[in-house]
């Protein structure tokens, strides 16, 4: 349930990027040009379409995360799971602010993380993208 709770609004977040984000790449003119050289449907869709509509989908998906954190603090509790966003209200309740300054700090920490693993992942997806060439 907890994992549910969580899951189901992002994913279809998600889904509706995605399509969005597949149907606005499968009609541009080099996915017809795959076409028209042979290229199944399917082959289009997973070696040119998909690999294009990647970047708005990995961008939400990193923005995504930092709602899926805070998210967790409120299932945490709903749930009575033992966590780090238990701890976190625990710890507001009990005003031991050291704690409740480490774990945000943690997050924060988390979410930095996860932002630069989807700016290094522009650059593996589209070639295009490089970081200090000027």
């Amino acid at each position: 349930m907890p994992a549910i709770a969580l899951a189901v609004v992002q994913a279809a977040i998600l889904a509706r990027i995605t399509r969005s984000a597949v149907l606005d790449v499968s009609r541009e003119d080099f996915v017809r040009t795959a076409r028209a050289k042979g290229l199944s449907q399917r082959a289009a869709l997973w070696k040119h379409v998909l690999r294009n509509a990647m970047i708005p989908v990995i961008t939400v998906m990193g923005l995504q995360f930092a709602n899926l954190l805070a998210g967790t603090i409120v299932v945490e509790s709903v749930f009575y799971l033992p966590g780090l966003g238990r701890l976190i209200f625990q710890s507001i309740a009990n005003r031991d602010l050291i704690v409740v300054r480490n774990c945000v700090l943690l997050l924060a920490a988390m979410v930095v993380l996860v932002n630069f693993v989807v700016d290094v992942l522009y650059a593996v997806i589209d070639p295009r993208v490089k970081a200090g060439e000027s």
